[in-house]
C-alpha cells in the first residue's frame, strides 16, 4: 500500500533573475508612446519632451517585470 506524505513549504515571489524591469509610457491625449526602456528616467524625459511639444500632460506609465515563485529557505 502506498503512503502519502504531505509537507507544507513556505514560498515567496521574487523578480526573475534573468530579466530587468521595463518602463513604458503612453500619452492619454493622443496615440504617442515612449520607447520602452530599462531606464525609468529615459522614459520620463521622453514624456516631458512630448509635453513640451504638444502640451499633453497626462501619461499612463507601465512597469513590467517577470517574477517566479521559489521556496523560502
Amino acid at each position: 500500500m502506498a503512503r502519502t506524505v504531505l509537507r507544507f513549504v513556505t514560498h515567496r515571489i521574487t523578480q526573475h533573475p534573468d530579466t530587468d524591469v521595463t518602463f513604458e509610457a503612453e500619452c492619454l491625449h493622443c496615440k504617442w508612446k515612449a520607447e520602452p526602456s530599462t531606464d525609468s528616467a529615459a522614459v520620463d524625459v521622453e514624456c516631458m519632451n512630448h509635453t513640451g511639444l504638444n502640451n499633453h500632460r497626462g501619461f499612463r506609465r507601465i512597469c513590467t517585470s517577470f517574477a517566479m515563485v521559489v521556496r523560502a529557505e
